[in-house]
């Protein structure tokens, strides 16, 4: 099954990256409803590598079938709402079945 990731939210915590965060280029050049394709459980294209990182047991799981992950966590048994692990620019995705 193919599978749906959908950027939702961007957040910049400005505050942690003046305090902690040495100054870098185009971190993050995902946008907000910004869509991806997962073929066979793979990672799309052009996605960031560690977005992918966070959310590829979800990507794979949804694209052999499975779901329902934490026993009724999602309204949609068939998707998951996954956020990348940069704890300055987090993005939050919603991935789903197609």
């Amino acid at each position: 099954m193919d599978v749906k990731i959908t950027v939702i939210r961007k957040i910049w915590h400005q505050d942690l990256s003046l305090q902690y965060e040495n100054p870098i280029e185009h971190a993050c050049e995902l946008s907000e409803g910004q869509i991806f394709i997962s073929k066979n459980g793979k990672k799309p294209e052009g996605f960031c590598d560690s977005a992918w990182e966070s959310m590829r047991y979800f990507v794979k799981e949804l694209s052999q079938g499975h779901g329902n992950f934490y026993d009724g966590w999602m309204k949609n048994p068939y998707s998951a709402m996954i956020s990348c692990n940069d704890g300055f620019r987090p993005v939050s995705f919603l991935i789903e079945t197609i």
